[in-house]
């Protein structure tokens, strides 16, 4: 058996139930098959591999608050520190019902890699909890983020581990984190990012994510003699990285057709309205259905079985930027029936193996999250070296440096995917670019 299929099957066995984070490790270790037979008799002396899938160190705990009735709640925090091999850990939180440790396993993995191509030194990690903020008070958001942060903040600092928003994780929830982070140590430091302007946040990282996810997009596009400026695109979610990729794409000349959330989704053949989208999504917190309610143009269509209608809706190019396995098989088929040439992955790992597989197969150009929603990491580590550098620098700075970030993020991705003889294979050169750094830092640092 070889070393690959070696070390699958001890995650399998070493992480039952955790099937995100089987399917995460399947499809990196695939990608990296070529790479690792080249160099098998030294990865395995250093049970390289191995150090590789087993997260540096894992931690759960319990999470009490108290609601507004006065009732005591439990949750349950995660936060597992993946690797350090080239910088502190970085990922975000998630708040969300389904969080559950194989899902943090699987995002802190994949960050590992995503960290790794943006060339900046962050390591790999993420966090959360099955905590869900909506519906929920500001003052019972408060008591649970208070709550969460005084057993986290144990095992974080601005060089040991710096957290994140994601789901459920905005500015609001950021900012009652770190008061609390900042009343128990004492100490006013980079340790979480996507805080707010006035106390050490950076420009540009509320639209980063999906600005990134726009500017790799347009660079694909081009090296494969295409322009987006004219493009129709669809987009699930409607979240921060679903209204900024949307507006960035609208800014490149491309007309964006549709969103989603979790109970329904929107076609808008004019285009979407993003001003509209972020009053009803922003400031109302509201469903799409107010979105529809607002615009003639807009058709709303209730979720039904499980379906993700916004891939049946023709169009060139697709943004998944929703949750992970949103995109299946039949929704691949779709796609490609529909004349689709790219789709690149907003959220983390939307796109199921076998949809991701059909559409390489059937020549759509397909870019994985790892690499193309890179932006908000890359962003989160600009904002921690301005924190370091007690600066704050222009939007235009950021956007700035957060587009050559993208662009040669692709381009080292497709460099890699040529070298070792797959060109045009994205999913493949993200992950062996991604792999090949940290590699080599782990080895020069010995077996830790």
């Amino acid at each position: 058996m070889s070393y690959v299929d070696e070390v699958f099957d001890l995650v399998v066995a070493k992480n039952p139930a955790q099937p995100e984070f089987h399917q995460a490790v399947k499809e990196v270790l695939e990608s990296l098959r070529v790479v690792i037979e080249a160099n098998e008799e030294a990865y395995r002396k250093d049970a390289l591999l191995e150090r590789l899938v087993t997260p540096e160190r894992q931690l759960l705990f319990r999470v009490p608050w108290v609601d507004d009735k006065g009732q005591v709640q439990v949750n349950n925090g995660f936060r597992v520190q993946f690797n350090s091999a080239i910088g502190p850990y970085k990922g975000g939180l998630r708040l969300h019902p389904s969080v559950n440790l194989g899902i943090i396993k699987f995002l802190g993995f994949e960050q590992i890699f995503k960290n790794s191509l943006t060339g900046l030194p962050i390591g790999g990690g993420k966090g959360g909890s099955d905590f869900d903020p909506k519906g929920k008070s500001d003052r019972e958001v408060m008591a649970f983020c208070q709550s969460f942060i005084t057993e986290l903040h144990k095992y974080i600092g601005a060089d040991t581990d710096v957290p994140a928003g994601d789901i459920g994780t905005g500015a609001r929830e950021i900012g009652y984190m770190y008061g609390q982070y900042k009343r128990i140590t004492g100490l006013y430091e980079g340790v979480l990012t996507g805080k707010g302007l006035s106390y050490g946040g950076s420009l540009a990282r509320t639209e980063a994510t999906g600005y990134g996810l726009l500017y790799l997009t347009e660079e694909m596009l081009k090296c494969n003699g295409k322009d987006i400026a004219g493009k129709t695109v669809a987009i699930s979610g409607s979240g921060n990285v679903a209204i900024y990729a949307a507006q960035k794409a609208q800014q490149l000349g491309a007309k964006v057709v549709t969103v989603s959330d979790s109970t329904g989704w929107i076609y808008d053949p004019e285009g979407i309205d993003v001003a509209l989208l972020k009053e009803v999504k922003e400031v109302k917190r509201a469903r799409l259905t107010e979105y529809a309610a607002a615009r003639k143009s807009a058709e709303y269509h209730e979720k039904k079985n499980g379906e993700h209608g916004v891939w049946n809706v023709k169009c060139d190019v697709a943004l998944p930027c929703a949750t992970q396995n949103e995109l299946d098989l039949d929704d691949a088929k779709a796609l490609v029936a529909n004349g689709c040439i790219a789709v690149a992955e907003g959220a983390n790992m939307p796109t199921t193996m076998e949809a991701t597989e059909y559409l390489q197969k059937n020549g759509v150009l397909f870019c994985p999250g790892k690499a193309a929603n890179a932006g908000g990491v890359a962003t989160s580590a600009l904002e921690m070296s301005q924190n370091s550098e007690r600066l704050s620098w222009t939007f235009e700075e950021v956007d700035a440096k957060l587009k050559g970030i993208m662009v040669n993020i692709f381009h080292n991705l497709d460099d890699a995917a040529k070298k070792y003889g797959m060109a045009g294979n994205y999913v493949a050169g993200a992950n062996i670019a991604g792999f090949l750094k940290v590699a080599e830092a782990m080895t020069a640092q010995g077996i830790v």
